[in-house]
């Protein structure tokens, strides 16, 4: 047996409280195994010394999760005492060994008398400690926006001069193209009948760059984007469609015009703000990156200060921000910008204030990597899933790579968190910050074969502007270019957009398809044709076929089709997509 690939710990995704009454425990061992058990019950049956003959019941785990080199298993209890004590019996059916706390030991050795017995245990499952993100986000497709990039409304003049909107060959980072909140209100019934139910908006507050990320002003929405009343009209129009708003917070860093660092910049020393930053060399010198480290910033841009979240003042300044948001615009959810970097108290801080506020608030981290400590229900709901869209672009990066490898990838991203944390990760393929992902597929094959993943898959899926009629054509190309509005609006771009629509209307009318248990096709391992199921409690099914071989394929069925491309009704082509329901 594999000792080496036995792993478990009673915190985090490998023991956790499920709701108020149910205990999911996962162990991992290595595939040589043939079972486990687990031996349980609660630590206080026989009585309160170590030494007491402690009664058990004995519980097999089941396979729940395959990952390249290890098995996960599972198994869900419901601790009469809301408390339980356990370790697990390990067999690979030559070999039996006994896991606990302190290590493995084979089971011969267990029972030897005066052996202390250090036992895994889950102390008591607090309603208060439940990881308990909002439901709603689960059901929901998101539509992200950037608001200078998305539709012109106000056309007034500005105060700057924009680039052309219609003719952006020569567009860079640099440029900002004049959309704004009333060209987003103006196009809500678009992003109605896409079928969304969320726009995510990327930061709409004072600041000298078309993107917004390094912010002048946290009180004042940037007067090329609109006011408070244009805001507030949003959401309202937007509620009324049955779509909720997130905004982004961008509390990492702020800008270098935020009245806070002009302070510093003005005082140094004597400055009431120097320590809302991280100032390790005065005066401060601006102009060039901060790899020196005369102060701390994001990514080494000097005009990006590192904002101090450890200061109960800059707490507080922020946390009555976010408190304008929710009670006064009435939004739905939050964003966090680097949600990684700004610390853990100041997560938390936000979370007491705004929870009470609105208990269904939506908070979401963008972090790229395992997010395990900022998702304990303390800090943040859900997080931008990156290894979600790593695993799916690495299986058509990599033409060697089977059906299995793709499952095993997507294995690994769902075991990393609670269950009730899959249902609402925040699923994307593309994003302003990695390139389009059309352009990035190479092809519309493979592009609409991750569109189909990401739209069948656990968790809360969004669509980044104008992926829905296939925005980006050329490697290179700049992911922020404006809405082709006079294209859409003259059908132009109707192919793409009515498949990506049946695409996610399947979504929204299968519940399978958004909380159904995943069941692989595992006859087809070694080859590149992707199928599985999401099969829901009551029986229904959605069925998904993708063939990334080079061959045709001959599919079988017992379902309805509901979306296809390369599909006669029998035969899957290369690069073909058949969706099925059940009759």
């Amino acid at each position: 047996m594999n000792r080496f690939a036995i792993r478990h710990k009673s915190a985090g995704s490998g023991c956790y409280a499920l709701n108020e009454n149910d205990l999911v425990i996962n162990i991992l061992t290595g595939k040589e195994v043939t079972s486990v058990i687990l031996i349980h019950e609660d630590p206080f049956s026989a009585g309160t010394m170590p030494e007491d003959p402690w009664s058990t019941v004995e519980t097999p785990m089941s396979k729940s999760r395959e990952l390249e080199l290890e098995m996960i298993w599972s198994v869900t209890l419901t601790p009469k005492f809301k408390r339980e004590q356990y370790y697990f019996e390990i067999s690979d059916g030559e070999e039996t060994l006994c896991l606990f706390e302190d290590g493995l030991y084979e089971k011969e050795k267990v029972e030897r008398k005066g052996r202390m017995k250090q036992y895994f245990k889950f102390p008591w499952l607090n309603p208060s400690d439940v990881i308990s993100p909002p439901s709603w986000a689960g059901d929901t497709v998101w539509y992200q926006i950037m608001p200078d990039s998305f539709c012109r409304g106000i056309h007034t003049e500005k105060s700057r001069l924009f680039h052309d909107w219609d003719n952006c060959d020569d567009a860079c980072w640099r440029d900002a193209f004049g959309g704004d909140i009333p060209g987003i209100i103006s196009r809500l019934d678009y992003i109605k009948n896409l079928g969304i139910s969320g726009i995510y908006l990327t930061p709409l507050f004072l600041s000298p760059s078309a993107h917004k990320y390094n912010t002048s002003d946290y009180t004042k929405i940037d007067a090329d984007f609109g006011t408070e009343e244009d805001m507030v009209r949003l959401v309202n129009e937007a509620h009324s469609r049955g779509i909720r708003i997130m905004v982004d917070a961008v509390f990492n860093h702020s800008g270098t015009d935020f009245f806070a660092w002009q302070d510093v910049l003005e005082k140094g020393a004597d400055s009431h703000y120097l320590d809302w930053f991280f100032v390790n060399s005065l005066p401060v010198q601006q102009g060039r990156n901060t790899r020196d480290g005369r102060y701390f910033t994001f990514a080494f841009i000097e005009n990006m200060p590192k904002l101090n979240t450890n200061n109960p003042a800059v707490m507080e300044y922020f946390a009555k921000i976010c408190t304008h948001w929710v009670k006064d615009w009435n939004i739905d959810g939050i964003r966090f910008d680097v949600g990684n970097e700004v610390s853990h108290g100041f997560l938390r801080h936000l979370r007491s204030v705004l929870k009470p506020l609105k208990k269904d608030l939506y908070l979401l981290g963008e972090i790229w990597h395992d997010s395990s400590q900022w998702l304990e229900g303390t800090e943040y709901d859900s997080v931008m899933n990156y290894p979600f869209v790593n695993s799916i672009q690495n299986f058509w990066v990599d033409e060697e790579k089977k059906s299995s490898d793709l499952l095993f990838a997507l294995n690994r991203v769902y075991s990393l968190y609670a269950e009730q944390t899959n249902s609402v990760l925040f699923n994307f393929i593309d994003s302003h910050d990695i390139s389009r992902a059309r352009v990035r597929c190479g092809n519309d094959d493979i592009f609409f074969m991750q569109l189909t993943l990401l739209l069948t898959m656990q968790g809360s899926p969004c669509i980044y502007y104008g992926t829905e009629i296939g925005m980006g054509r050329r490697e290179g190309e700049y992911n922020r270019l404006p809405m082709p509005w006079k294209k859409i609006d003259a059908g132009e771009c109707d192919e793409i957009l009515s498949q990506t629509r049946a695409l996610i209307s399947i979504r929204n009318g299968c519940s399978a398809a958004r909380n159904g248990r995943l069941e692989w096709d595992r006859a087809l391992d070694e080859s590149r044709v992707v199928h599985y199921r999401r099969v829901s409690k009551d029986g229904h099914f959605v069925e998904v076929w993708l063939n990334s071989c080079k061959e045709n394929f001959s599919v079988s069925t017992s379902g309805r089709p509901v979306f296809a491309r390369k599909y006669n009704g029998e035969i899957l082509s290369p690069g073909g997509i058949a969706v099925f329901m059940d009759k």
